[in-house]
């Protein structure tokens, strides 16, 4: 048997045929994981809780289940960590706020219930930006997180703990939740794989609520084809979440290696490519050529009413938040962080007639994508406007306009929470420093994860991007 002394750093593809055969075992991996997490987590902060324990008799449990031929699938054996807003039955979930700091779950979120059937491992619950309600982890209460390529950085958020445990070997892949871009900004900005699926592809029963219209629950991963592993364990209809559609769960690796000739890919030039770092630009230029090359036929479309996301998207988060929010905020106000709280007051502001003109101007956006679509079979776009920002960086400034930090991070990624369709980001380009810069974003019709997987690994074929490390 050959020595493998870098475990956490290899894909579900990779180690999943290691575990089945027993060439590795759960044991060796999550023990190597376990050490990984010990030996950064200083530097990275991902974690709020690690469960070192409970993933070693998890790790044991899955060892003897293969040995006796009782083999579960790619993610048995596998460490995956979770958001720290996922219930976890026996664990507390803080949400990563001081309100919920003792709270203990008697049940699972749908999702951690599924991967616990699919022989899942979980090594601990990851940081976020409190409540979701954020794009950098620079929580108040447990310490903000680094990113893992640029410590001092933010890793974007709110899933930024998922995405920078992943980018440093302290799990093989991770849960996060988007409901302005909260899985795909930090895979962005930490140089890995998000997949926000459809709006009611995945359950949210268990996933603290942010805005209960917008969110979603989905993998972030090293690689394209171990995220669409990762959906097939967690997607499908959940009757504990109304949102959910008896939609049939297709493989979504079958194809995946099926290339881009004939796909036709969108590339709107309103919006996605204004007020953009130079670094990004070209990036997602070049990606969007290699698309090309390898086949796709790029047009042009247009998407009209999208410079007006920001506005529906903040009225509608703003709204459903302070309601999620309303008894905690009369009896525990004094445990938010500042920059929440005051958030989450300023949602009272929001009239009912403010929030209908929001659903009204988010149906027209979403109009906008379906017209857009009978083009073309994937949208590209870049995920972001920018790179990683120093932490405690309030505004970003480009091309001589400055704007909030949060607004640049969502401005290209919220448009399709608002649609509800679902998008991939993937990393795209690095600098001379071996850090991430640039990342694409590609937007697919909905329920159809499987084309955006498809195009996603095609373009990721030819990069090493994802067999790159942070020099930790």
């Amino acid at each position: 048997m050959s020595s493998y002394d870098d475990l956490p750093f290899l894909p579900v593809t990779e180690l999943a045929p290691l575990l089945r055969s027993r060439q590795v075992s759960p044991v060796e991996l999550t023990h190597q994981v376990l050490e990984r997490i010990e030996a950064v987590e200083p530097k990275v902060n991902a974690y709020i809780t690690v469960l070192a324990d409970e993933a070693m008799a998890q790790a044991k449990a899955a060892e003897r289940n293969i040995a006796m031929g009782n083999y579960l699938g790619p993610f048995h054996g596998i460490p995956v960590g979770l958001k720290d807003l996922l219930m976890t039955r026996g664990v507390r979930t803080t949400a990563g706020s001081a309100v919920l700091e003792d709270f203990v779950p008697d049940e699972d979120a749908t999702t951690v219930t599924r991967l616990r059937q699919a022989g899942a491992i979980f090594t601990g619950k990851l940081n976020l930006h409190e409540f979701a309600f954020g794009v950098t982890t620079n929580n108040w209460t447990f310490g903000p997180t680094h990113n893992p390529w640029m410590p001092g950085h933010i890793p974007g958020g709110s899933s930024g703990g998922s995405a920078a445990a992943v980018a440093a070997g302290e799990c093989i892949a991770a849960l996060g939740s988007d409901t302005g871009g909260s899985i795909r900004i930090p895979a962005a900005l930490c140089g890995n794989v998000g997949l926000m699926p459809t709006y009611g592809r995945v359950s949210r029963y268990g996933a603290l609520a942010l805005s209960w219209s917008l969110d979603h629950v989905g993998p972030m991963t090293r690689t394209v084809t171990d995220a669409a592993l990762m959906l097939n364990v967690i997607a499908g209809y959940d009757p504990m979440d109304t949102a959910t559609q008896p939609v049939p769960v297709p493989d979504y690796t079958d194809g995946i290696e099926g290339g881009l000739t004939g796909l036709r890919v969108g590339v709107p030039r309103n919006y996605f490519f204004e007020r953009i770092h130079p670094e990004v630009k070209q990036g997602v230029e070049q990606a969007i050529a290699r698309l090309g090359e390898l086949g796709a036929d790029i047009v042009e479309v247009d998407l009209p009413w999208v410079e007006h996301s920001l506005l529906a998207e903040f009225a509608i988060v703003m709204a459903e938040a302070t309601s999620y929010h309303e008894h905690l905020l009369r009896t525990r106000a004094d445990k938010y962080a500042p920059d929440i709280r005051v958030l989450l007051e300023a949602g009272e502001a929001i009239s009912g007639p403010m929030y209908l003109k929001a659903q009204r101007l988010r149906t027209m956006i979403k109009q906008s994508f379906r017209a857009a679509m009978e083009q073309c079979d994937v949208i590209a776009t870049p995920t972001l406007p920018h790179p990683p920002v120093p932490i405690g960086q309030d505004t970003v400034t480009i091309d001589g306009v400055e704007e909030t930090t949060l607004d640049c991070m969502v401005r290209y990624t919220c448009p399709v929470d608002l649609s509800g369709q679902p998008a991939i980001a993937l990393p795209c380009a690095f600098n001379d420093q071996n850090q991430p810069v640039a990342s694409l974003q590609l937007i697919g019709r909905p329920f159809d994860e499987a084309t955006i997987c498809r195009a996603a690994r095609a373009y990721e074929a030819t990069t090493d991007f994802a067999t790159r490390r942070p020099a930790l």
